[in-house]
């Protein structure tokens, strides 16, 4: 998978993944006068509210970028409707012909672990047949329970082709309380880099290996470091736009090829309506909004790698 996810980025010249984490409060008020005339002001009006929200930005981005992400936490907040949208937008993205990177953030040990790599990337056997379940292509993973929790994905992964980004240094601005505390003189985030790096060693597509790492793009001196640990690891990169990342600040994230990154943006393009560059759009555009934003993320991105 990681080489259909570069060849994409080749193809659309852009290293950018949609995250597709709505809340009920980003969707314009007529499509959500729609799903509750329709359904109520239940969990399953707030559902498809939310799935008709997907689709419209979908439909109008999917020929710009590679990849989305789906934050499952978006949907699970609305129950078992919630779940069964996320379902229906990774199989709606992937109709679109993009790749689908499912933000689970799972960490626990054992056969847990195995079962949420199994739900989210592999397959379950259901008597005599074998039943893909959410069928993402990528998923992130936590890996502070340690190797438990992560071996069991890892395994999955060389079964069906399939990709993880590993949180390594996160975004949020207290991931520094555990994460860059100092292990033997050097940073936990670094010692967590150098485990991915060995992680994905023998799971190399034609150029990367499919075991990559999330490392956020408000900490671009922290990504300049694990750059150098990581070089055959793809980086995911969240934090642009909404939360303070610049495409100036991401060219350490990538390597010389302009390869070995793609960076996320989620309400900075999804609720871009509500931004004062986007307004003119109005909530009944909200998609050709999401549209202009992300040709703009595009850009910013690639005239900073010119820089380098």
């Amino acid at each position: 998978m990681i080489n259909k996810l570069i060849k994409k980025i080749e193809e659309t010249k852009a290293p950018v993944v949609v995250g597709l984490d709505p809340v009920l409060g980003y969707v314009p008020e007529h499509i959500q006068k729609k799903a509750f005339a329709e359904y109520g002001e239940t969990l399953g009006g707030a559902a498809e509210a939310i799935w008709q929200f997907n689709k419209e930005i979908v439909d109008n981005i999917h020929d710009l970028i590679p990849a989305v992400k789906p934050q499952i936490a978006m949907y699970e907040q609305y129950g078992v409707e919630g779940i069964k949208v996320y379902k229906k937008t990774v199989d709606y993205c992937h109709s679109k012909d993009l790749l689908v990177i499912g933000d689970i953030k799972r960490g626990d040990i054992g056969s847990t672990s195995a079962a949420y790599a199994i739900g989210h990337l592999g397959r379950v056997q259901v008597g005599s047949r074998n039943c893909t379940v959410f069928d993402e292509d990528f998923a992130t993973v936590n890996p502070y329970l340690g190797s438990d929790g992560v071996k069991p994905f890892v395994e999955v992964c060389k079964k069906e082709k399939k990709g993880l980004f590993i949180l390594v240094k996160t975004s949020n601005p207290s991931s520094g309380e555990f994460q860059d505390q100092p292990v033997n003189g050097r940073p936990l985030y670094e010692l967590v880099g150098e485990q991915v790096a060995k992680w994905g060693a023998d799971c190399v597509g034609d150029t990367y290996s499919y075991i990559g790492a999330v490392v956020g793009a408000t900490y671009p001196e922290q990504g300049k470091i694990l750059r150098r640990v990581m070089p055959n690891a793809f980086i995911l990169v969240p934090g642009y736009g909404a939360q303070g990342g610049k495409g100036k600040d991401l060219v350490h994230f990538f390597n010389e090829d302009g390869l070995g990154a793609i960076v996320n943006s989620s309400r900075g393009i999804i609720a871009a309506y509500r931004q004062e560059a986007y307004a003119s759009y109005g909530p009944e555009n909200f998609a050709e909004a999401s549209r202009a934003a992300v040709k703009d993320m595009i850009t910013d991105i690639q005239e900073a790698l010119k820089t380098r």
